[in-house]
């Protein structure tokens, strides 16, 4: 394997944070500083823990502990998502949308975490 880009559950990860950007900045102006910061940052989390876990791979207990990190920032979009749909009905069906793939991810993730602890 050449690096954590070719590891589809980054590439997902990547894909859905950059997604989860450009939606956010569909937010009433004074939302996209409040709740709109809140979920970018939990977006870019997914992927960068993702990332962070993978660098240090050589320790299986630090690669986990990243890895439940991104699952618990997924979990996070995931309730940002929630709030915005529920919150903003010109947003909802494309909240809805999000929260599809953000729920498939997170499946995604777990496996991956499951993998990695096996390999002891």
């Amino acid at each position: 394997m050449a690096g954590y880009k070719d590891l589809v559950v980054y590439q997902q990860a990547h894909k859905l944070g950059v997604a989860v950007h450009k939606f956010s900045l569909k937010l009433p102006k004074f939302e996209v500083y409040e709740t709109g910061s809140q979920i970018r940052r939990a977006s870019k989390s997914i992927s960068a823990n993702i990332v962070e876990g993978y660098g240090r791979r050589r320790y299986q207990a630090d690669y986990v502990k990243f890895l439940v990190y991104s699952q618990s920032s997924c979990d996070e979009t995931n309730e940002w998502l929630t709030y915005i749909q529920d919150l903003y009905e010109d947003l909802t069906s494309e909240a809805k949308s999000l929260l599809s793939e953000i729920d498939s991810l997170g499946r995604q993730i777990n496996v991956f975490i499951q993998s990695v602890e096996a390999r002891s």
